[in-house]
């Protein structure tokens, strides 16, 4: 059997479960119209009416970028997989972006097809390592307009170090500084923890996208997470905002549905419209490299992903 990566559409494109070429692979904004055509107001799983979120129109210039940070100390609530896929999402409606892996397991660094052990440099090197220009860190993927800024388990010697570095809080956002230009948009993949390399996130970060699981423990951590970005708004940088919460691995059960209702009465219209449901198409995806809604574009999932996207530019929380 040959490789999925060498199967290829006559016209160019890609089939579902394909991988494309590096750099060539973009679905066109209207393409996703179509697939997401919805003729009715829409009504969310809280009763929710809204107008459906357009299409973004392209970009006529590029950068500086918002800078989002993935947070949840839980670990198991699909930030590594949310941040892939807005990204991805957004990549494809011709937003540049950069994903800042920021969790020593590396996950969405391999989640985007690199091989983290096999790199020179990667983030650790970026916090520690000022003679070394973040540019070079970076690594172009295999999708237009979608890099990423490496991680591997040298990473996780960052919380010691930073103990004793100056201005410790502020290292990433010193960095990113140095990038912000060439993007529309970086988030930041942050570790399960709330320890120094989340704090760093959060004062680098202009807003935090909080993922939920819809299952009742992953509701015990977010009031802690929610006085860390309070700490940090208070001490360090004021203009942190939460941008929203997403709820992730939804199944139409009574027991996500409860869990919903409790998360929409702790942050109201915080919540996102768009609920991600729990798919096998997602490990299917992050086993092919890619995003869902490259590698599955018509999947229920990576409609929602598109749908959350379209609500952060609607909402002007992207460019």
């Amino acid at each position: 059997m040959g490789d999925w990566r060498d199967r290829r559409t006559q016209d160019g494109g890609a089939q579902q479960g394909t991988l494309p070429m590096a750099g060539t692979y973009v679905v066109a904004p209207q393409d996703d119209v179509d697939i997401d055509k919805v003729e009715v107001m829409p009504t969310d799983l809280l009763g929710r009416e809204y107008e459906t979120f357009p299409a973004p129109e392209p970009l006529d210039h590029h950068g500086p970028a918002r800078v989002i940070a993935m947070c949840n100390q839980k670990g198991g609530v699909g930030k590594t997989t949310s941040s892939i896929n807005i990204a991805g999402a957004l990549s494809q409606y011709g937003r540049r972006v950069l994903i800042v892996d920021f969790d020593p397991q590396g996950a969405a660094t391999v989640g985007l097809g690199i091989n983290a052990n096999a790199v020179e440099n990667t983030v650790y090197t970026a916090l520690f390592d000022p003679s070394v220009d973040p540019h070079d860190i970076v690594q172009h993927t295999a999708f237009a307009n979608l890099d990423v800024m490496p991680a591997n388990i040298d990473l996780s010697a960052a919380e010691v170090q930073l103990v004793t570095e100056v201005g410790r809080e502020q290292i990433l956002a010193s960095v990113l500084r140095k990038l912000k230009n060439e993007y529309d948009v970086i988030i930041v993949d942050c570790q399960p923890s709330l320890g120094l390399l989340t704090v760093n996130a959060l004062t680098a970060a202009d807003g935090v996208i909080i993922p939920v699981a819809a299952e009742f423990f992953a509701l015990r951590g977010v009031a802690l997470l929610m006085q860390s970005i309070e700490k940090v708004q208070s001490r360090i940088n004021p203009n942190l905002q939460v941008y929203g919460v997403l709820v992730t691995m939804f199944t139409r059960t009574l027991h996500c549905e409860e869990v919903l209702q409790r998360i929409y009465e702790a942050f109201q219209d915080k919540v996102f419209h768009s609920v991600i449901s729990r798919s096998i198409k997602l490990p299917d995806a992050t086993v092919a490299a890619a995003p869902i809604t490259i590698f599955a574009p018509g999947h229920k999932t990576a409609k929602e992903y598109r749908e959350v996207t379209r609500e952060l530019v609607a909402r002007g929380i992207v460019a």
